[in-house]
């Protein structure tokens, strides 16, 4: 008891209502930072199930973290990789078990930081992505680490998926039983 008093005397000044913080600093017609983990294919009801996190990844989650609502938000800017990455189990349609996969990660040291796993890599996914700006709409999209794809051969972008019903341009209900065009 005496070590956690020690933490509510450093720590109570800055325990506050943030829904109140927030509110008080849009009044005040102040800039606020919204920075969101993961990505939306790990959302929790937009992702790819059950391989999620147990939160809401997509940018509407923001407002729910922070008693905040949907119109507040200005600009959303959605961040991602010029390939993909994947930890752990799940479907990863386009997903490269070559040397390409292998290069990606070691050039984009692409490792748990904690683990040092290695992740799954492989080519960048434009169904996924077409899901994503609908989904958190976009206002702009910063695509990073294209200096990884520097000196490759061949750059591959994954624009459709194979399906029981053809071609299928937005990602499926079920993923595993799609392949990768």
């Amino acid at each position: 008891l005496e070590e956690l008093q020690g933490y509510k005397k450093i720590l109570g000044p800055f325990i506050t209502d943030t829904t109140q913080l927030m509110w008080k600093i849009m009044d005040e017609d102040k800039k606020i930072l919204l920075e969101g983990a993961q990505g939306t294919m790990l959302d929790i009801d937009h992702g790819t199930y059950p391989y999620v996190t147990s939160s809401s990844t997509v940018s509407a989650g923001a407002c729910t973290g922070l008693g905040i609502n949907p119109k507040d938000i200005g600009k959303v800017i959605g961040i991602v990789k010029a390939y993909c990455t994947r930890v752990g189990n799940g479907p990863f349609p386009s997903e490269d078990f070559g040397e390409d996969g292998v290069r990606l990660g070691e050039q984009g040291h692409e490792f748990g930081t904690t683990t040092g796993r290695a992740r799954r890599c492989g080519w960048f996914d434009a169904v996924a992505l077409r899901r994503s700006v609908s989904i958190n709409s976009f206002s702009a999209l910063c695509i990073t680490k294209l200096d990884v794809l520097d000196g490759m051969e061949t750059l591959k972008i994954c624009t459709a998926y194979q399906c029981d019903a053809g071609v299928c341009e937005t990602p499926p209900v079920r993923i595993d039983d799609y392949e990768t065009l």
